[in-house]
């Protein structure tokens, strides 16, 4: 039996599992100890489930995930408003070290997933499949770069770089709570004193105010679409938000400069905080796990090359380099999100562990501009190259 769901009713599941992951892990002291974001628990439950009925042919739910665009560009289009100049030279050294670190995530992701192939036989354009297509550049780059490879001969190469996606996702998700709260834990981090000592926010929002900030994210998004489609003229494969995050900066910045109009920062944090929670819920109910067991042997040989590589390199490259402290705790979670995912999942992973432990201003500053701007720029440069080259 078949079940078509359209975007309303996918919403309201995706919203209940995410209602579910929330009280798995307030219950659940594992979830909680490890900082597992909620929508990932929720959304592993339904995918096991969803599953269990494809195999057994009892029925197959087939959703209507248009809305999961709509909820990421939002999302992304509030990240974009947090790119203030002002703050971005304050940390122009942190800003240039992380940047190096994710040029070197991505070549040496290419480079292990090439040479892992090369030892076991394979063609290098296979072992791409489970390079930085899927692992950095998630879904979008897998759907963009797999009819590529295909082109120069790998078949199935899209449905292996789907697949791949899909793992990383999975693996991301689940290491990187674990891994910023094994690394606060041994090293007895805490956040610095005056992110601790921040006025909540519940003291001083408007609710008048989250009218305007709604539609200051809607005005981005919207001509965003404009500087997506300009962008996408040069030939180069970028993800769909990339021109709301623009727009929003441009927007941002203006206001700092000019002070001609107010950027109501709060409520768009809160805005996009619910966009986040409701991207990532529909992203891991439509979930397929099925597909992961189309993988071949070497194929999850190779992933398996890529999860050891991006644990060793967060907790012992990306910790130290970034300060070793609680700021690159959190860093580290983030890493492995869009290091093997997609921002979303970094921003899950951080949120996970700054909720129990409390904020991070440097990590919640270079993630979202590293991961979503320059990470998905640099990984497609670097991807031309290494299938020009094999």
């Amino acid at each position: 039996m078949s079940v078509s769901l359209d975007q309303y009713q996918t919403l309201a599941v995706a919203v209940a599992v995410l209602f579910f992951g929330q009280w798995l892990c307030n219950r659940v002291k594992f979830l909680k100890t490890f900082c597992i974001p909620a929508p990932v628990a929720g959304g592993f439950v339904f995918a096991i489930l969803t599953t269990i009925l494809h195999v057994t042919n009892l029925m197959d739910i087939d959703f209507d995930d248009s809305l999961r665009e709509v909820a990421m560009v939002f999302f992304f289009t509030s990240v974009g408003f947090q790119a203030n100049l002002k703050v971005l030279k304050q940390g122009g050294k942190d800003l240039a070290v992380f940047l190096v670190l994710v040029i070197f995530l991505i070549v040496l992701q290419n480079v292990i997933a090439v040479g892992a192939a090369s030892a076991m036989g394979l063609s290098p354009l296979i072992g791409l499949t489970t390079g930085s297509i899927p692992m950095v550049g998630g879904h979008g780059t897998a759907g963009a770069f797999g009819p590529v490879l295909e082109d120069f001969g790998v078949s199935g190469a899209t449905t292996m770089c789907t697949a791949a996606a899909t793992f990383g996702l999975i693996a991301g998700s689940s290491m990187g709570g674990p891994l910023g709260n094994a690394l606060i834990q041994k090293n007895h981090l805490s956040p610095k004193t005056e992110e601790g000592e921040q006025v909540k926010k519940e003291e001083k929002l408007s609710l008048s105010d989250y009218a305007p900030a709604v539609y200051q994210i809607i005005l981005a998004a919207g001509i965003g679409t404009v500087l997506s489609w300009l962008l996408s003229r040069t030939g180069m494969t970028f993800p769909v938000y990339i021109g709301a995050m623009i727009a929003a900066a441009v927007f941002r910045n203006i206001s700092e400069y000019t002070h001609s109009f107010t950027i109501h920062m709060d409520e768009i944090n809160d805005f996009g905080s619910l966009c986040l929670s409701l991207f990532l819920g529909i992203a891991m109910i439509t979930l397929k796990f099925w597909q992961l067991a189309d993988l071949a042997g070497p194929l999850v040989l190779l992933l398996g090359c890529q999860t050891v590589f991006m644990f060793v390199y967060t907790r012992f490259v990306v910790f130290r380099l970034m300060g070793g402290d609680y700021d690159a705790a959190v860093i580290a979670a983030g890493v492995c999100g869009f290091g093997m995912g997609a921002t979303p999942n970094a921003m899950a992973n951080m949120s996970a562990i700054t909720n129990r432990y409390g904020n991070s201003i440097k990590a919640y500053l270079l993630i979202p501009i590293v991961g979503s701007l320059f990470a998905d720029f640099i990984n497609s440069l670097v991807i031309t190259v290494f299938i020009n080259l094999f």
